[in-house]
C-alpha cells in the first residue's frame, strides 16, 4: 500500500490541476468555474520516483446546504485515512476568509499539513501573508506548468517513503542529494559559459487566439495548406480547440486553432464558457502564442486584455494583423497600433507584429520566422559573467534608492536561474526593499541590452547571504566558557 496525499483549498485554487499533474493524466475536468469538483477522486502518482495515491477533493464553500454536507462528508473521509494534506491556496489572491477558515480545520484533523501556493509563476507577492495561516513556510508551485514540484517532493517525502523498497529509497536520497549539492553550488560571478541547446529538434507548441470571426481558422488552413478547419462568416464556428501536428521548413511545430474568446460579461452560454475556458488553458499551455487582430479594430479592450493574460503565464506572444489587404491608409493603421502596444502592453519590450492577410497568405512566411526568432529568444540563456557586468553598468547610471541607512540599497549579485521565460534572480541584502520601479528599470535595461526583446522576462528578488555570519558564530562559541 503507498501512501496517500489529500489535496485540500477553497474552490478554484488549482486542485485538480495538480492532481492531473501528479497523476500524468487529465482525469480531473478542471473548469474556471468553482465547484466543478464533487465527489473525491483518487490516482496513483509518482513524483521523482516516489509512488503514492494522490486524493482530489471538493473545494471547501460557505454556506449550507445537503449537496455541501455531503461533498463536505467526502471530504472527510479522505482526510482521516491521509498520511499527509496538501492544503492549497492560491497565491494571486492571497489570504482570504475561507482560507482561514480551512486552516483552522485542518489544525484540528491532526495530520501533517504542507501548504502550497499555486500560481506562483514568478509572483511572490502574497508569500508573507501565507505564513498567518500557521503552518510554517509555504511551498511555492504552478500545478498547470509543473513549477515547484520538486521542492514539493522534498516536503511530502518524509510521509510518502515509509512503504518504499529499501532499494527505491536509496535511490530517492540520492536524487536528493544530487539537486540538493547542485542548490548549493557557489555562483561564479566570472563564469563565461553558456549551455548551448539545439532548438531545431525541438516540437513548438503553436496556439492561435484572438476575438471571433478575426480569421484564426482561415489562417490555420493556409499554414496548412487545406481546409482543415470549418470556416465562415458567422462567428463561433469553432468551439473545441484543435490541434494539429505540422511541419514548417523542416521544422516540428503542434499548430492549435482555438475558440474565440469574446468579453467575459457578454459571455452567458455554458458552451461558450467551457469553449473559453478550452482556450485559455491551449493558450496558456503553449510555447509561442499569436493573437490575431482584425485591421478594423486593431487591439480594441478583449485584444488587450488576451495579450496580458497570455504575457503574465509567461508564454511567447506575437500579435498578428489579419485581413491586411482591405486596409486602405496601412500607415496611420500601423501607428495605430505601435501606439497602442507601446502604451498598454509596457511590460514586453519590442513586442512582435506582423501584418497578414490569411485569405491571400500574405505576410505568412514573416509570421512563421517571427514564431521561431520569439521561440529562440524565449529559450534563450545568459552567461553569469555577462549578466554581472551589465549588472554593474546600470547600478552605475543609475544607482538603487536609498535605504533606511542613507546608503543605496546594495545589489549583490545576479545569475539566470532558467529559461522558458528568461528569469533572473537578483541577489540582494536588503530584497524586500527594492521598489517595482527600479526592478521594471532593469528589466527595460535586460530586454535592450542584452537583445531579449518581445518575451516577458522576469526577475526574482532573493536574500544574499551574509558571508560574516558563520564566522561570527565560530568566534562567539569559542568565547564561551567550557
Amino acid at each position: 500500500m503507498t501512501a496517500l496525499v489529500s489535496l485540500v483549498g477553497r474552490t478554484n485554487v488549482g486542485k485538480s490541476t495538480l492532481f492531473n499533474r501528479l497523476t500524468g493524466r487529465k482525469k480531473a475536468l478542471v473548469h474556471d468555474r468553482p465547484g466543478v469538483t464533487r465527489d473525491r477522486r483518487e490516482g496513483n502518482a509518482v513524483l521523482f520516483g516516489c509512488p503514492f495515491t494522490v486524493v482530489d477533493t471538493a473545494g471547501l464553500e460557505i454556506g449550507a446546504g445537503e449537496l455541501a454536507e455531503s461533498m463536505w462528508k467526502q471530504t472527510q473521509k479522505a482526510l482521516q485515512v491521509s498520511a499527509v494534506i496538501v492544503f492549497m491556496v492560491d497565491i494571486r489572491a492571497g489570504v482570504t476568509p475561507l482560507d482561514k477558515k480551512t486552516a483552522q480545520i485542518l489544525r484540528k484533523v491532526g495530520k501533517p499539513v504542507v501548504l502550497a501556493a499555486n500560481k506562483a509563476e514568478g509572483k511572490e507577492q502574497f508569500v508573507q501573508d501565507l505564513y498567518s495561516l500557521g503552518f510554517g513556510e509555504p511551498v511555492l508551485i504552478s500545478a498547470e506548468h509543473g513549477l515547484g514540484m520538486s521542492d514539493l517532493f522534498d516536503a511530502l517525502l518524509p510521509y510518502i517513503q515509509t512503504d518504499l523498497p529499501e532499494q527505491e529509497e536509496e535511490t530517492i536520497r540520492e536524487k536528493r542529494a544530487r539537486r540538493r549539492k547542485k542548490n548549493e553550488k557557489e555562483i561564479d560571478l566570472n563564469d563565461e559559459t553558456v549551455e548551448q541547446n539545439d532548438l531545431t529538434d525541438r516540437v513548438i507548441d503553436l496556439a492561435i487566439v484572438g476575438r471571433p470571426n478575426v480569421g484564426k481558422s482561415t489562417l490555420v488552413n493556409r499554414l496548412i495548406g487545406e481546409d482543415r478547419m470549418l470556416t465562415g462568416p458567422m462567428a463561433g464556428l469553432t468551439r473545441d480547440s484543435i490541434s494539429i501536428n505540422w511541419t514548417y521548413k523542416g521544422r516540428s511545430l503542434r499548430l492549435t486553432d482555438t475558440a474565440g474568446l469574446r468579453r467575459r460579461a457578454k459571455v452567458e452560454d455554458d458552451l461558450e464558457k467551457l469553449s473559453a475556458a478550452d482556450t485559455k488553458r491551449a493558450a496558456f499551455l503553449a510555447q509561442v502564442v499569436v493573437l490575431v487582430l482584425d485591421a478594423d479594430a486593431i487591439l480594441d479592450k478583449q485584444d488587450l486584455t488576451i495579450a496580458r493574460q497570455v504575457l503574465d503565464e509567461g508564454r511567447a506572444l506575437i500579435v498578428a494583423v489579419n485581413k491586411w489587404d482591405t486596409v486602405r491608409d496601412k500607415k496611420q493603421a500601423l501607428d495605430r497600433l505601435n501606439d497602442r502596444i507601446g502604451t498598454s502592453l509596457t511590460q514586453v519590450k519590442g513586442l512582435k507584429t506582423i501584418v497578414i492577410s490569411a485569405r491571400t497568405g500574405e505576410g505568412l512566411d514573416k509570421l512563421m520566422q517571427a514564431v521561431f526568432d520569439v521561440y529562440a529568444v524565449w529559450n534563450s540563456r545568459i552567461s553569469t559573467g555577462r549578466l554581472n557586468r551589465w549588472l554593474m553598468k546600470m547600478t552605475e547610471q543609475t544607482p538603487p534608492p536609498l535605504s533606511a541607512t542613507k546608503r543605496p540599497i546594495p545589489l549583490k549579485y545576479i545569475t539566470q536561474a532558467k529559461t522558458r521565460p528568461p528569469t533572473f534572480a537578483l541577489f540582494s541584502s536588503n530584497p524586500e526593499k527594492l521598489p517595482e520601479s527600479y526592478l521594471r528599470y532593469l528589466i527595460k535595461g535586460l530586454a535592450q541590452d542584452l537583445k531579449i526583446e518581445g518575451v516577458p522576462i522576469r526577475i526574482l528578488m532573493r536574500k544574499a547571504k551574509n558571508p560574516y555570519e558563520n564566522k561570527a558564530r565560530t568566534s562567539r562559541s569559542k568565547n564561551k566558557r567550557p
